[in-house]
């Protein structure tokens, strides 16, 4: 109808953390580091590792099968699924398209988005795109990584900071009256990336250049340095488009790479911490799956309710950086 406008609603989210836990202390048994050393720099206390029967599509398909419990919906009302991932379980096909093989979806599309920590953000602003323009309504968007199998764990600076893990959010197209001053969905979107920081965090491997995985690379001080001012230009944008402040957010969901990064960002916008999702010092940094978990960890909770702000942030390697604010 022409006085009526599409938004991507947010249905529900589900989460999924593999069993096997690892801590500082399990890490400072095998590395020149101790709990007060990783705690003192990242916040990071415990992180959880995928076993060896565990796969990206694995941990994806179990953060899938929550969200549509939680949703009361069956693979069957979905026809799109988005899966955020630079840890896939294969070249090809697909983790997007094994997730709808052990969802028992044979009907829609699924397809990767790759963007590394910002990937869950990419997949979200795709899933909202394709909403708008009609050609989903209902879209399974899921952040999944298995970053310990590309992780060295020789190396103190990296192997400390990443754990693996899943999140999912199913968005739904939904009518609102154009007129309606507080639509609920997303608002807005933003994407960035710049290709000429690729060697400050990068995997130095892959199929054309070596032909084999690698292992993750980084130089955590430069990525520190430009993870604020980066992350604040993405939510500037997103706050103009939607016609809103700062003060306006309820919530700030980050990735959740490095408490200091998150502390400074809130700090720049003068959000007091208690309006911030914390999860990084349970989960480390998940890459794509950093987001959608804290999410999952905000709504059960509780601190996530209708009509709240939420704004989600993330930078990671390439680089790329974005953000979406949803009312919820």
């Amino acid at each position: 109808m022409v006085n009526q406008r599409i938004f991507s609603q947010v249905q529900a989210v589900g989460s999924y953390l593999p069993e096997q836990i690892l801590t500082n202390q399990d890490l400072a048994e095998k590395l020149d580091t101790s709990d007060e050393w990783i705690q003192k720099r990242t916040g990071i206390k415990k992180r959880h590792i995928a076993q060896e029967n565990e796969y990206t599509s694995t941990l994806a398909i179990n953060a899938a099968k929550d969200a549509l419990a939680k949703a009361n919906m069956t693979a069957d009302d979905i026809d799109l699924i988005i899966v955020a991932t630079a840890t896939p379980d294969h070249t090809f096909p697909s983790t997007a398209s094994q997730v709808q093989h052990g969802l028992g979806m044979s009907h829609g599309a699924a397809f990767d988005v790759q963007a590394v920590c910002t990937g869950f953000v990419y997949a979200t602003s795709v899933a909202d795109a394709m909403i708008r323009s009609s050609q989903a309504k209902s879209v399974l968007v899921i952040g999944a990584e298995t970053f310990s199998n590309i992780v060295d764990w020789e190396d103190r600076g990296t192997a400390v900071l990443f754990g693996d893990g899943a999140g999912a959010m199913i968005l739904k197209a939904v009518e609102q009256d154009i007129e309606d001053p507080n639509p609920r969905g997303i608002l807005a979107n933003y994407l960035r990336s710049d290709g000429q920081h690729k060697d400050k965090l990068y995997v130095d491997g892959g199929v054309s250049t070596t032909q084999s995985t690698g292992k993750l690379r980084m130089l955590g001080s430069d990525v520190f340095k430009l993870a604020v001012r980066l992350g604040s230009e993405v939510i500037d944008h997103v706050l103009e488009a939607s016609h809103l402040q700062a003060s306006d957010v309820d919530w700030l969901v980050p990735h959740q790479a490095n408490q200091r990064i998150i502390s400074a960002i809130a700090k720049h916008y003068g959000m007091p911490m208690e309006k911030v999702v914390l999860t990084v010092s349970d989960h480390a940094n998940t890459s794509a799956a950093s987001v959608p978990l804290a999410l999952a960890a905000a709504i059960a909770e509780n601190k996530i309710k209708k009509d709240d702000i939420v704004l989600l942030e993330a930078m990671g390697g390439g680089f790329t950086w974005g953000a979406s604010i949803i009312r919820w």
